[in-house]
């Protein structure tokens, strides 16, 4: 979608040369990764995965000691007894998958919830910064989405938005 934007865009710059056309480009990330907002969202988010790591280190540890006693004494238990361990190895074993799976679906949620809100100020900012500046567009220049970029019509605004974040 972006490419296609940016396509179109170019393609566009020709017939608005004569417009004097002006625009705006940042690296998105970096500007993201300066917000003072990030870094206390990432200790949460690095508190929370610690607890959840905790918790999944917990549960191996019980599982690997159950497997353990049952390597142990599988020659000595009845039949009964060795299928019923066998069985709550294996339901714990699933347990523990499903957990994981879990763990890794809240954590991606809770990184959108935490994140959302910053980047909502950062596009407002942008937004802002793009009206009060006359840009037609602000390009992100992230993961080389835009190898080129003309000096004369646009102009580097990453250091201005991380000002303009760092005084809010």
């Amino acid at each position: 979608m972006r490419r296609i934007l940016i396509s179109i865009l170019l393609c566009a710059l020709p017939f608005l040369a004569g417009a004097q056309i002006r625009f705006g480009y940042l690296s998105y990330s970096e500007a993201f990764r300066a917000m003072p907002e990030y870094a206390v969202a990432q200790r949460n988010l690095s508190e929370l995965r610690a607890q959840y790591d905790a918790e999944m280190k917990r549960a191996e540890t019980e599982f690997n000691k159950k497997y353990e006693d049952f390597l142990e004494g599988q020659r000595s238990f009845a039949e009964a007894i060795r299928r019923k361990r066998q069985s709550e190895l294996q339901e714990m074993m699933q347990k523990n998958v499903a957990f994981k799976q879990k763990a890794q679906q809240l954590l991606e949620a809770a990184e959108r919830d935490a994140f959302f809100p910053l980047k909502e100020k950062l596009n407002s900012l942008l937004v802002r910064m793009g009206k009060e500046r006359g840009y037609a567009f602000i390009l992100n220049t992230d993961n080389n989405a835009c190898p080129y970029v003309s000096n004369e019509m646009g102009e580097n605004i990453t250091a201005d938005v991380r000002q303009a974040l760092a005084a809010e």
